[in-house]
């Protein structure tokens, strides 16, 4: 946040119009005049026909969900390596989340892990592109034009890049972006959808704003989902987008010169395995992921990442974090996966498809466990302001632990363990 953020947050407050929504039809049915001007500019930017701006991605992604018409016991087939809004989202709808296993390279889903889950049910895929690393989009549409499945794109960490020199969200019926907190650019709080379909964005922006309202004087047909809700943002976090989005392009370049920078100097060092960046895919690096061999280092995971975190600077917030390991829990190891308890009593929407047993069962994805427990670690630092000279302190912080594993695990208890 910087003096033009806070400038034009003042002419909103002079102006009095904190938000320019009305949930009934006329002309600020679409918001605010900051809310449009900041949608424009995303889709002129990236090119895409509309952006469609939340409050959330959480909400984007709900939002997304049931502009797929998905409704009880349909399924979607996700990532369980991922933010839990990604699924949680589909059981909105009473939609059922299956998940599929990742690429160990680049920790996203594949049409090779996709297509054995698809069945009868099955309407849509919902790929998340993590870390910032793009998804192979060409072969999962392909697996979705020939089981007319709908594509749900999940760019919340990956703004601002392309596969095969297409802006990713563009691929699928629908994706987005996060804008909140933690991201490349934000706005506190809030998400930008993206489509090419007309149709598509109408019914985004009715579940946007209390579409129940609409659908009378609205050219829509499939009332599918059309019961709307308050997804709406407001004008300061958008005033605060449109200046952000000028930084975006300048912000993911920042992060993959260091990416680079810290790829190069891993190469070499036993144990750790650099990020690697599919063929025609670009790279976000919202994280920087690495895959770690304890049996090379002879160090566990959990000491190998204390000990490097022990000869960096005491952090105050955890962008500033040196390594963190194992990323998220698969999701279908939480307790509402486990024990099939999300709307209501009666284990709504699993009880919809009957005689239908959906396993969440631990083992079902071996990649994500694998990378969950033994072998990923990531790191925050390659974000805006750093520098090169940072990740040198980060890989000499490496070296050093790794030239003293010995001593290291002899001072733990022998085992390294």
């Amino acid at each position: 946040m910087g003096e033009m953020e806070k400038e034009a947050v003042i002419e909103v407050m002079e102006r009095g119009e904190l938000s320019g929504f009305f949930g009934s039809p006329g002309p600020h049915w679409l918001g605010g005049e900051k809310v449009k001007q900041f949608e424009r500019k995303w889709a002129n930017n990236y090119g895409y026909k509309h952006a469609i701006s939340v409050n959330s991605w959480t909400t984007g992604l709900m939002a997304a969900v049931g502009a797929m018409c998905i409704g009880p016991g349909d399924e979607v087939i996700v990532s369980p390596y991922t933010m839990s809004a990604s699924a949680t989202a589909i059981l909105f709808y009473g939609g059922i989340p299956v998940f599929a296993d990742i690429d160990p390279d680049t920790f996203n889903i594949t049409a090779s892990t996709i297509e054995p889950l698809i069945t009868t049910r099955t309407k849509a895929i919902m790929v998340v592109h993590i870390f910032g690393q793009t998804a192979e989009m060409v072969d999962i549409m392909n697996l979705a034009r020939k089981y007319k499945l709908k594509v749900i794109e999940d760019g919340a960490q990956s703004p601002g890049v392309k596969y095969m020199g297409k802006p990713i969200c563009g691929f699928g019926d629908i994706g987005g972006f996060s804008l909140n907190y933690h991201k490349h650019i934000h706005t506190g709080e809030g998400g930008m959808l993206v489509t090419n379909d007309d149709q598509v964005a109408l019914r985004c922006q009715l579940i946007r704003n209390h579409g129940e309202n609409l659908v009378e004087v609205q050219p829509i047909e499939d009332l599918t989902n059309m019961l709307g809700s308050n997804y709406r943002m407001t004008e300061l976090q958008a005033a605060i987008g449109i200046v952000q989005l000028d930084r975006l392009d300048s912000y993911v370049a920042h992060r993959q010169r260091l990416a680079t920078h810290f790829g190069k100097k891993l190469v070499g060092i036993p144990g750790l395995t650099p990020a690697k960046v599919a063929n025609g895919a670009e790279h976000a690096y919202y994280l920087y992921p690495v895959k770690y061999d304890a049996s090379v280092t002879g160090i566990s995971r959990k000491s190998f990442v204390e000990a490097v975190n022990a000869e960096l600077p005491t952090v105050k917030v955890w962008e500033q974090t040196g390594l963190i390991e194992g990323y998220i829990k698969p999701l279908y190891l939480a307790t509402l996966y486990q024990k099939k308890i999300a709307i209501g009593r009666a284990g709504f929407p699993w009880s919809i498809n009957s005689g239908i047993e959906y396993n969440y069962s631990k083992g079902i994805c071996p990649v994500v466990e694998r990378m969950f427990d033994q072998e990923l670690i990531y790191t925050p630092l390659i974000r805006e302001p750093l520098k090169e000279c940072d990740i040198d302190d980060l890989v000499v912080a490496i070296k050093k632990v790794l030239a003293n594993s010995a001593e290291l695990v002899n001072r733990i208890d022998g085992s390294g363990q």
